[in-house]
This record gives structure tokens, sequence and C-alpha cells, in this order.
């Protein structure tokens, strides 16, 4: 964007399956055109998210970083962040005037935190196949993200969850904490995350 504005880095957790990667892909298509971004993904799968951003056509691939994080991957965004500093200033050091890079790490157990000072902003992805408790949870990043995205609306009939419910329940946990519902296949709510970022992310 050609002034001296930090870069921005945003840091997209969740459960295993809940659609951080998909999200990512889908932020990238629809900022990449105004803004200089990358990605670093973690995962468990030797760079197996790294791999699916690439072949989705999200970013060139010489914008997205695989980090291979064994079976701990939150250990790797929160304990000891080292590997994701170092990729994020690989990153910077790589593109100039980079914007902003999304670093996407999570666990089976959905209790995975980001180190302060690995990211500005945190956004946690939650799933409604999971069941209608999803957002009630109370783990750190269901309560203390920046946004909570609630993904597959559309599967709420097919596993007996109350949208409506969900929300209420969100309110409780969050407070005045923003949500939003999505349908990442479908793109519904995509938009307001991305808005999200560049609002929050002072990008604009």
């Amino acid at each position: 964007m050609g002034d001296s504005r930090p870069t921005l880095r945003v840091g997209i957790g969740g459960p295993v399956g809940s659609g951080k990667t998909t999200l990512v892909a889908e932020l990238c298509v629809r900022l990449r055109d105004r803004y200089e971004v990358a990605v670093v993904a973690n995962d468990v799968n030797a760079q197996e998210d790294a791999r699916l951003l690439a072949r989705l056509g999200a970013l060139p691939e010489d914008r997205i970083v695989g980090l291979d994080a064994g079976s701990c991957p939150h250990t790797t965004i929160g304990d000891d962040a080292s590997l994701n500093l170092a990729a994020v200033d690989a990153l910077i050091a790589r593109h100039d005037r980079l914007d902003a890079v999304f670093i996407e790490g999570g666990d089976d157990l959905g209790d995975s935190t980001f180190d302060p000072e690995l990211t500005d902003l945190v956004i946690y992805v939650v799933d409604v196949a999971a069941g209608e408790k999803a957002a009630r949870r109370g783990n750190p990043g269901i309560t203390k993200s920046d946004l909570l995205v609630i993904n597959k609306t559309d599967l709420a009939p097919a596993v007996g969850a109350s949208l409506m419910n969900m929300e209420r329940d969100a309110i409780s946990v969050r407070q005045d904490r923003p949500y939003v519902f999505t349908n990442l296949k479908g793109g519904d709510g995509v938009q307001r995350v991305a808005d999200f970022v560049v609002q929050q992310g002072m990008l604009a």
C-alpha cells in the first residue's frame, strides 16, 4: 500500500474441520486485489493446508508458508510461537509492503490460543455440525477472540441445532464481542468477516 504501517497479523483458530482453511482462502480472494496478503498455515499433516490453499488458487505459492506442527499444532501458535514468528518475518522480508498475514492454527480440542506477540487480531471458528453447544463451550477462543465465526449454518437442520439458541449463547459468553454466522461453502457471511479484518485491522 506504500506506507510504513506494520504488517497486520491475523490469527485464524478453531477445532479441526471447523472451516479455518476455507475461511483463509475466502479472505485471501476478497482482499488480494486491494492489499498485499500472505498466509502461514500450521498443520499436523505435512503442510496439507498450505498445499490446499495453493490448489484453491487463494494466493501464489510464494505467499503461502506451511509449517509442520506435529501432533500438537496449538503449541506452535501459543506455547512456543518461534516458528510462526520466523515464518511471518520471512514473508515480510520476501514481499515488500506486506499489508496482512493470516496465521492458521488449531487442534482437536478446540482450545488453542495465539501468542499475543504473534497476532494483532484473532478470529475463532466453530462448526454448527459439532452441535448446538459449540458456541457455549466457553474456551478462550470462543470467549476472548476478536471475532467468533459460527460456520456451516446450512447444516443446522441436519444436526438439530437452533441458530437462534446458538446466537443467544454467543451473546451470553462473549458479552459485547462480535460474532458472525457463515456458510463458507456458499459464501454467506464471508464479506462481513473480510470487512471486520479491514476495519478492525485498520487496513482501510
